[in-house]
């Protein structure tokens, strides 16, 4: 073979290969996030639903979700996005835990529980409404409610990383 066709052979050959690795590039965000196509999403403001959460604490989970999604995703931050995100947060719950022999609790547990609402406008089979609930353990010598924002931020890190799971995560 004369070392045109061979340096053309090559160039084909390479040209191919290429194409085809593009093939496999479709809508996958660096994370793995499934976003069915879907470029924006919208985060509505929880509902404190549970007379024991306040306004500032449903507020506080509905943006560690809109950071989480943004940090994880490709997604677009919009006010009414293709994948749509609505909650209640309906429990709050302080619970003893590790009763002591003096019959004194060795710490506390905080869980907050949210209904979520999830809307997928490109593929309507992953629509679904789901419970999820996390919590904390709190020394019981901390006042917990003195603590209440440094657990609602770490609770919500924790509930964001459940519903984007759930949702995008592929999980």
């Amino acid at each position: 073979m004369s070392r045109p066709v061979h340096r053309l052979v090559l160039h084909v050959v390479w040209v191919a290969w290429l194409l085809a690795a593009m093939q496999g590039c479709g809508v996958y965000s660096p994370y793995g996030a499934q976003t069915s196509g879907a470029t924006t999403f919208s985060v509505q403001d929880f509902e404190p639903a549970h007379p024991l959460v306040s306004a500032t604490a449903a507020q506080t989970l509905s943006e560690a979700l809109r950071d989480r999604v943004q940090r994880q995703s490709t997604l677009r931050l919009v006010e009414d996005g293709e994948l749509e995100f609505s909650a209640r947060v309906v429990a709050w719950e302080v619970r003893p835990i590790n009763v002591q022999g003096d019959e004194t609790a060795g710490a506390n547990r905080v869980s907050i529980q949210l209904v979520l609402n999830y809307v997928n406008e490109r593929d309507p089979s992953l629509t679904m409404e789901r419970s999820f609930t996390r919590y904390v353990d709190v020394p019981s010598d901390q006042d917990v409610f003195s603590q209440e924002d440094a657990i609602v931020e770490e609770l919500g890190e924790l509930l964001s990383q459940d519903v984007f799971n759930a949702t995008l995560g592929n999980w």
